[in-house]
């Protein structure tokens, strides 16, 4: 995820909303590499909801997971694609102060190798979507 700068802070206040950027295979398939989020600062978290954090020990680098559980200290966050790591099973729960917003809505690109017409129909019909909060988030926790 890009850093924000500090004209993005003093900004974030005044608007609600920003925008972000999503790199790397954590969050698949509910996010992939290039998508581009806006997010809502200062929401209210709720498990389930997928969020934008700075990391607990780098806190210039910015984070895509989704919020799975309250626990003590903070949440605890996971990313969708178990196999890509870099959430609170490496660093624990992430503290309140650290969750910056909640994604709302995502806009994937148009790809290069989308240029046939059923392609770009297709590309239409799902770029721009809302990102729903997956409620059994919690109970998939549990379960490993």
């Amino acid at each position: 995820m890009p850093e924000l700068s500090r004209e993005t802070e003093r900004t974030r206040a005044a608007a609600p909303f920003g925008l972000a950027e999503v790199t790397g295979p954590s969050m698949v398939p509910t996010l992939r590499h290039g998508d581009q989020l806006l997010v809502r600062y200062g929401a209210r978290v709720r498990a389930g909801d997928v969020v934008v954090l700075r990391h607990p020990f780098q806190q210039d680098l910015l984070v895509v997971k989704r919020a799975v559980e309250r626990r003590a200290g903070g949440w605890w966050v996971l990313g969708d694609n178990a196999y890509a790591g870099g959430d609170s099973t490496d660093y624990g729960a992430v503290p309140d102060e650290l969750i910056l917003g909640r994604v709302r809505f995502r806009y994937r690109p148009l790809g290069p190798d989308q240029r046939s017409p059923l392609a770009l129909v297709r590309w239409a019909l799902s770029a721009a979507r809302p990102v729903p909060a997956d409620r059994s988030a919690s109970r998939r926790l549990r379960a490993r």
